[in-house]
């Protein structure tokens, strides 16, 4: 078990005080290992966390874009969930009576999908699901998403997913517009919407927006660069194996050419192509809309070591990502009015 605790301290008695809750006094049966939050907690309310290395898992704004049915097809849909689940093999029910049957089977519940033994399957189907199970099934599902979205982009499986790599995932997958308005302002570095008090005017009610509407709305008009334009009934996408095309742009890529460096805010000198996450394999090269702007120093510095580049300025994900955001938010890349 993890907890994210706040501390009262007095510095002259040098006495820590924890006030954990009912929920948490299991943790003090024994010795406890305290460390310092990561950077990527800091908005998470005191309280239970996530026993994965996954900080995404603790987010409740993102509780309903984990659950959603678009999100879950994108992921795999349920069938690959299921099978995901299966390779846990433990029962994940604990209500107390300590007794396990040894096989294993997955159980699906409103909320997900849960690993059992045949014990408490028998008794979940007979009694019905609670309330506390079902949230270990949607956090499952949670799970499993974080865990094929690493995938899906050439990420460890263990890789800690990050906000901005997971509305990566989500503009890639075209379910961008599920992302919770507040996270979307959070990769943005946008202020939050200031929460009208007090008695209000139905006119003056404004409801959440989708990321979608947040991302259009962080830059000025510009002279656009190029359109995206929509296919669903390309030739190639009627093939078995379609052979890919490489999408080319010279004009964008001098656009990019043009702008600050995403690592120091200099004059840029190149387009850097995406490299690793599953782009730029061998003999292959990023289409041209999977470019950022580098310095040359940073440029160098990245192709000399990609991870030791990453761990220091964030992931090409990351960086690639508030930079079509830029790119779209200025009306470089626009889309097709017809």
């Amino acid at each position: 078990m993890r907890a994210l605790l706040t501390p009262e301290v007095a510095p002259r008695t040098g006495i820590v005080l924890f006030k954990p809750g009912s929920e948490l006094m299991s943790l003090f049966r024994g010795r406890v290992l305290i460390s310092t939050p990561p950077g990527d907690m800091a908005d998470l309310p005191s309280g239970k966390i996530n026993e994965d290395n996954q900080p995404l898992l603790d987010e409740p704004l993102l509780n309903s874009f984990f659950r959603d049915e678009r999100v879950i097809a994108a992921a795999g849909g349920f069938p690959d969930l299921t099978v995901w689940v299966g390779k846990i093999n433990a029962c994940q029910c604990d209500d107390g009576d300590g007794f396990h049957f040894h096989e294993i089977t997955t159980l699906e519940t409103e909320q997900g999908v849960l690993s059992l033994c045949y014990h408490h399957d028998n008794k979940l189907r007979n009694n019905g699901v609670s309330g506390e199970m079902e949230e270990v099934a949607a956090a499952n599902v949670a799970a499993w998403i974080i865990h094929s979205a690493c995938l899906d982009m050439g990420l460890h499986a263990n890789h800690s997913l990050t906000l901005p790599e997971l509305c990566w995932w989500a503009s890639i997958k075209d379910i961008i517009d599920l992302i919770p308005e507040a996270p979307a302002r959070r990769v943005l570095k946008m202020k939050a919407e200031q929460v009208a008090t007090g008695t209000l005017k139905e006119s003056l009610i404004a409801p959440e927006r989708p990321g979608r509407e947040v991302l259009q709305e962080a830059g000025e008009v510009v002279k656009k660069v190029f359109s995206l334009v929509a296919d669903p009934e390309s030739p190639e996408s009627f093939m078995l194996r379609p052979k890919r095309k490489r999408w080319e742009s010279e004009k964008y890529t001098r656009w990019v050419k043009s702008q600050k460096c995403a690592c120091c805010g200099k004059q840029a000198d190149d387009p850097h192509h995406i490299i690793g996450h599953g782009q730029g394999g061998m003999g292959t090269k990023a289409h041209d809309l999977f470019v950022i702007p580098l310095c040359r120093a940073h440029h160098d510095e990245l192709h000399r070591d990609m991870r030791a580049f990453e761990s220091k300025y964030g992931s090409q994900i990351e960086l690639l990502f508030r930079f079509l955001d830029h790119a779209i938010a200025v009306g470089v890349i626009g889309s097709d009015k017809k």
